[in-house]
């Protein structure tokens, strides 16, 4: 009996050695007995195989690699593995214990993934980080992709716990640098750890200053002034 323990994000890994102890080359197929929803893989040789020819009296190494469905429930598990040739089936039973998932979500309290901010502002998005597996998330840390120059603190920027089901907003500042260009932008903020992590991308968009459009405006009448007082000057000669 194998027994391996493992993460419902982490794959089964076993080594096993098929020996065919009669007097004649024989061609084993490979099959095991899944829980739903689980899948199976044997190698041999790095390859990936569904049965295999071993020589009289020669040994084979079988790599086996089974995954856990994501729903299945913490427990131990027990798998039957047959190898069957026309004369004989060799038998192998395996154990998966599986301890739980890992499973992390980052979005916002309402889902709303869009936000409107000022250029030269601080603005400030709250984000959830939800634990959405099965056992507990330690060490969360948050991170950003944003554009050039923008830059972005969280608060808190690292997470020490969060149980199963729970959840922990986390205020996240966007600073827009000074004359940014109004438009569209996208900005990608990630919570992970050593074991998941999630990426969430938000549309963040600028629009000018009411300051800025005012100086617009004020340098629009200062041209069109010249422009007038230059044409009631020259106009005249």
């Amino acid at each position: 009996m194998f027994n391996l323990e493992s993460t419902g994000t982490e794959a089964f890994r076993y080594s096993a050695t098929l020996q065919n102890g009669s007097g004649e080359s024989r061609y084993y197929a490979l099959n095991a007995k899944l829980p739903p929803g689980w899948f199976i893989t044997f190698k041999t040789l790095g390859s990936q195989i569904t049965a295999v020819q071993v020589d009289p009296g020669k040994t084979q190494e079988v790599s086996i690699e089974i995954a856990a469905s994501p729903y299945a429930k913490p427990h131990k598990y027990e798998i039957p593995v047959t190898a069957v040739s026309a004369k004989d089936t060799l038998r192998l039973n395996l154990e998966a214990v599986l301890k739980g998932s890992y499973g992390i979500q980052l979005t916002t309290p309402t889902g709303r993934l869009s936000e409107n901010v000022t250029e030269g502002s601080v603005e400030q998005i709250i984000c959830t980080i939800k634990n959405t597996g099965t056992l507990p998330l330690e060490n969360v840390e948050l991170t950003s992709q944003t554009p050039p120059k923008w830059e972005v603190t969280f608060e808190p920027s690292k997470i020490e716990r969060i149980d199963p089901a729970g959840s922990i907003d986390v205020t996240a500042k966007i600073k827009v640098p000074d004359k940014t260009i109004a438009g569209d932008y996208v900005s990608t903020f990630t919570a992970k750890n050593q074991n998941t992590h999630s990426d969430t991308t938000f549309r963040i968009t600028v629009k000018t200053s009411v300051l800025s459009g005012w100086f617009g405006i004020m340098v629009i009448l200062l041209a069109i002034g010249l422009v007038y007082r230059l044409i009631k000057k020259y106009g005249r000669r």
